[in-house]
């Protein structure tokens, strides 16, 4: 571009660079002092390799602004810049302070230009034309440190990701990773080891739930699970229950931290349970359905069972059937009063006692057996379970 001055036809970008380019390091040392009396994140007098590295890339910017003064068709490189906004993502700094950075450069940039216009000759449209030029390269240059930026994070977070799908790995290996190992990539993944953790097991779901970050989610697992740490914490479960609704999930029960997998195994199955309508549809805790888990963990060993200790009702027709299984399971689970297991059934207490004559006739003296009636209840509990 051609530099209007006063009283001449032009004046050459050569020629100004030139003068220019004398004063950088003034300009140069005026942008340092102002970025770190002003940004306290670049206020490191005690570190003299980051002094060097910023002293650098103010340089850079100011030798790139004259070079496209000079040449403003020349082809410009934005690796230099995109390395920096690199950089302030290993630092773990945001973007603002690097953008305020620049900012203030340009601004000493521009006040320079206008105290060396008069000596120079600038015409007020040439110190217009570079004062345009200083801010659209600042664009420029933050454009180009922001992809740099953008970029590191996202390999970062990628990285961060591998390293907490990796421990989730080792935390439900089977037989367990050793302790060593497990801390190690625990430090890496920047996650802190818990005392105790719960595992849930997730129907597929098209969308991920909104989760605190200490959560280990594995949701490309032939069984898509979670690790909750800490699980019984202040406000877990309801940060639970509030993330989950609406996911058909099976949370398992809490356990030590070497156990993890157990809990995993306890939330499949009770999830398994759930798809045959077994348990509930949305979201269980095998912890309030235990009795049922340990009833269906070998079904063949309680078919057998409940072949032989209701075999005596099964003479009967199916509603009779049906009528005194329900009644006997409400005698063994909630006591031997006819009045109590009435009001559970919702029937007259003279119903119960006809009944559980009945019972008395065809079971005999079993029902006085402890052992007896622990398979019992087990039988029927499973027989309940398996009732549409």
């Amino acid at each position: 571009m051609a530099i209007k001055s006063e009283g001449s036809e032009s004046r050459t970008p050569a020629d100004i660079v030139r003068t220019l380019r004398a004063g950088i390091g003034r300009v140069s040392e005026e942008v340092i002092e102002e970025i770190q009396t002003r940004i306290p994140e670049y206020a490191r007098p005690s570190d003299e390799l980051y002094i060097k590295v910023v002293r650098m890339a103010v340089e850079q910017a100011v030798e790139g602004f004259l070079d496209r003064v000079e040449n403003p068709d020349a082809p410009w490189d934005p690796e230099p810049f995109r390395m920096i906004g690199k950089g302030e993502a290993a630092e773990g700094r945001t973007l603002e302070a690097l953008q305020t950075a620049m900012r203030l450069g340009a601004r000493v940039g521009w006040r320079r230009l206008t105290e060396i216009a008069g000596p120079l000759g600038l015409s007020p449209q040439s110190l217009y034309d570079l004062g345009e030029a200083i801010f659209v390269y600042l664009d420029q240059l933050a454009a180009a440190a922001a992809e740099g930026f953008e970029e590191a994070t996202a390999r970062a977070a990628g990285e961060m990701e591998r390293r907490r799908g990796r421990l989730l790995d080792l935390l439900l290996s089977r037989p367990p990773a050793g302790a060593e190992a497990i801390a190690d990539l625990a430090k890496a993944a920047g996650w802190r080891l818990p005392k105790s953790v719960a595992c849930v097991a997730l129907d597929d779901h098209p969308c991920a739930p909104a989760l605190p970050l200490d959560v280990l989610m594995g949701l490309d697992r032939p069984v898509p699970c979670l690790l909750v740490p800490d699980p019984r914490g202040p406000g877990q479960a309801q940060m639970l229950g509030h993330a989950l609704r609406g996911f058909p999930a099976a949370i398992g029960p809490a356990v030590p931290l070497a156990a993890a997998e157990t809990s995993l195994r306890w939330a499949r199955e009770a999830l398994e349970l759930s798809r045959r309508g077994v348990l509930p549809r949305g979201l269980l805790r095998c912890e309030d359905h235990m009795a049922t888990l340990v009833v269906f963990k070998d079904e063949e060993l309680v078919s057998a069972m409940a072949e032989v200790r209701l075999a005596p009702l099964s003479h009967l027709r199916p509603t009779q059937q049906d009528r005194l299984a329900e009644t006997l399971l409400a005698w063994l689970r909630h006591g031997r009063g006819a009045g109590e297991v009435a009001a559970r059934l919702h029937v007259h207490p003279q119903t119960v006692r006809y009944r559980l004559r009945q019972l008395e006739e065809l079971y005999g003296d079993q029902l006085a057996d402890p052992d007896i009636r622990f398979e019992l209840e087990i039988a029927l509990r499973a027989r309940q379970a398996l009732t549409p």
